[in-house]
């Protein structure tokens, strides 16, 4: 089987080192990748944005399936070209992906699917807003309603904070969603559906801000974790039952089956589970944790979900080590990154047992030296015997990478090693997952 995959960053990393690792994966190609991809796949520079020439693409290499990595391609429609070529592809189409395009689409469909979700308005102008906010009071949550690479999000004490960010995205001619605060630990849980069959992927835990002790802004995800130990027994097969499989069912319903990954993005409340949002795509770097994990050939599995055919596939197989995967990002990031910068020790991080490197924004430079070139520059993932020694290996892999004003966290996965993490109204002894 050969697989083209879409993207140019880590999670693409991941998702060609995991089908490279499939048996019944012959060959893989990327586009257009980055410095990392390139080293162990063909890559093609195209712009991954542009359905016509990913179609082009995929024909011309006789592909037998597509990976749609990052969201701008599927609301751009990538998928729809490619599966109008008559190529299998995992991803949902245009009209599907408005799952993660419109949060208040996502809203409409949770309400109509009766999924459990933080109570919210949509508000077009700088009025609306302030009502909204009035009535939900602080911590004030303020969504960008579009796409906004994970940054689009704003949830502060300050209601002139959260004015201000609404109308930021009033005078780019956009809406926001404005919500009630979820209170509660997070967790990222990926489902793989074909239009009507789910099948999870083990939860993970991101890290937003860019700071430690989650400080600062927000970010694409600093970092993440897999699995959860804290996570309430059960948990996986009541957001299965509660969450993705009426979303599925209900986007079936409407017409606009959702094939690809629904990305549920949860807050475990002292009112129960509740979905923070849903993105139509592996997220970044709950993707790196994850997959370093699973143990199942992947290629398989999601020829399988392009095809409709989720329901012969045999429960999911993992690795009992956990695994932590921390970002190194350009200084001033999320701001306008340094870019440019040469990247050293790259081969001495991936040298160290249980770890391995994925390039996020990283390119060649003219003498061949791999260089920074976006804001989260790489992860370095590792697995270890329990979570503190995949934390140890992971630090110690970021310890010998240098990068000129590289920033990361020294807290990632911090608190669930020691046993800190508290779901509210959960027994410590109730856990497991």
């Amino acid at each position: 089987m050969k697989v083209l995959v879409i993207g140019p960053g880590g999670r693409e990393h991941a998702l060609v080192r995991s089908l490279l690792r499939d048996p019944n994966v012959t060959e893989v190609h990327a586009a257009p990748g980055n410095a990392g991809i390139a080293e162990i796949v063909p890559t093609h520079p195209i712009d991954a944005n542009d359905p016509a020439a990913v179609a082009a693409l995929a024909v011309k290499l006789d592909s037998d399936l597509v990976v749609v990595g990052p969201e701008a391609p599927l609301a751009a429609g990538v998928a729809d070209a490619v599966r109008a070529a008559g190529i299998p592809v995992f991803g949902p189409d245009k009209a599907a992906a408005r799952l993660e395009a419109s949060k208040a689409f996502a809203k409409a469909v949770m309400a109509e699917a009766q999924v459990p979700t933080a109570m919210a308005r949509v508000a077009g102008n700088a009025a609306e807003a302030a009502d909204a906010l009035d009535v939900f009071g602080a911590p004030y949550v303020v969504k960008d309603d579009g796409l906004a690479a994970g940054k689009g999000v704003v949830v502060t004490a300050d209601r002139g904070e959260a004015l201000a960010h609404a109308q930021s995205c009033f005078d780019a001619g956009g809406s926001v969603v404005i919500e009630e605060f979820l209170d509660g630990p997070e967790v990222s849980l990926f489902v793989l559906a074909d239009g009507r069959t789910v099948v999870p992927l083990a939860p993970a835990q991101d890290f937003k801000r860019i700071f430690d002790a989650d400080e600062g802004p927000n970010t694409g995800g600093m970092g993440a974790y897999s699995p959860l130990d804290w996570a309430p027994a059960g948990l996986v097969q009541e957001v299965i039952d509660r969450v993705a499989q009426p979303t599925i069912d209900e986007m079936a319903r409407r017409g606009t089956p959702f094939v690809g990954v629904l990305y549920c993005g949860l807050a475990l409340t002292s009112r129960g589970t509740r979905v923070i949002e849903f993105n139509a795509r592996f997220g970044d770097p709950e993707t790196q944790a994850v997959l370093a994990r699973l143990k199942t050939p992947l290629g398989g599995v999601l020829l399988a979900a392009a095809r409709g055919q989720l329901d012969t596939v045999e429960e999911l197989r993992w690795a009992p080590e956990p695994a932590v995967a921390v970002v190194l990002a350009s200084e001033n990031y999320p701001g306008t990154p340094r870019t440019g910068d040469r990247i050293r020790g790259l081969k001495k991080a991936n040298r160290l047992d249980g770890v391995h490197v994925l390039h996020a924004g990283t390119a060649m430079d003219d003498d061949g030296y791999v260089v920074s070139a976006g804001g989260r520059v790489l992860a370095v993932v590792a697995l270890g015997d329990d979570l503190e020694d995949a934390r140890e290996r992971a630090y110690a892999g970021i310890e010998e990478i240098a990068l000129d004003g590289g920033q990361y966290r020294t807290d990632i996965a911090a608190k669930a090693a020691r046993g800190e993490i508290t779901v509210p109204g959960v027994r410590a002894e109730a856990k497991g997952n």
